[in-house]
């Protein structure tokens, strides 16, 4: 049984290999589900980039990703992982399952985010010349804002939680330390110091994530 204080060092390295590998997911999350999103819900019928077939392919492969168990995912996604970087192990190769399993998740969030938006503003806006862009830009956003940082903490937690079963296939982070020494080695201190570092981790980001989506909304 090894103590915490000689844990200490991989305790920290693993938290912040978590903290890279999901930062990565998050941030192409944003780059790229947002856009999906927006694109989701702006070309409904009846909205200002209505197209049935950009709407039905976008949703198709997103419930198609979103549908695949994160686990199976991983591990479907190993020889693309192995052909991009080079390797199938370690934080940057964990991060790109968790952000191929971001992008959708995240951009149904704000397509239903969106969806919460008056529609009379929108067409006053249509009927007064604004174009589309401006329309995402000026309204959509803006309106959609706290459900946005809303989905985003949620979205952030979830990957935690997948992060750590990227450390069954090597991927780092918190969730392959508890699999090397608390499950394979027996020992229980890494088990609970690992589960109490995930919890508090979560009820960092849920309350950070509140905070801000109050803050920013203006309703």
């Amino acid at each position: 049984m090894e103590t915490f204080i000689e844990l200490l060092p991989e305790l920290n390295k693993a938290f912040f290999e978590t903290l890279y590998m999901v930062g990565i997911a998050v941030l192409v999350a944003i780059v790229i589900g947002m856009p999906l999103g927006i694109v989701l819900y702006a070309t409904d019928n009846g909205l200002i980039l209505e197209n049935r077939f950009i709407k039905i392919v976008a949703g198709l492969v997103t419930n198609l990703v979103r549908s695949i168990p994160f686990i199976i995912l991983l591990v479907f996604l190993l020889p693309f992982t192995n052909f991009l970087l080079g390797t199938q192990i370690g934080p940057t190769a964990a991060a790109v399952p968790l952000s191929v399993a971001a992008i959708p998740f995240f951009a149904r969030i704000v397509e239903s985010s969106a969806r919460e938006i008056d529609r009379g503003v929108i067409e006053a806006a249509v009927s007064v010349g604004a174009t589309p862009w401006t329309i995402i830009k000026d309204i959509i956003l803006p309106e959609a804002k706290p459900g946005i940082i809303s989905g985003l903490t949620i979205t952030i937690i979830s990957l935690v939680g997948y992060s750590a079963m990227a450390g069954t296939v090597g991927g780092g982070g918190i969730g392959d330390l508890a699999i090397r020494y608390g499950y394979y080695r027996y020992d229980n201190t890494v088990m609970y110091t690992t589960v109490v570092i995930l919890i508090v981790l979560v009820q960092v980001i849920q309350f950070t994530g509140d905070l801000i989506a109050k803050k920013v909304n203006k309703r």
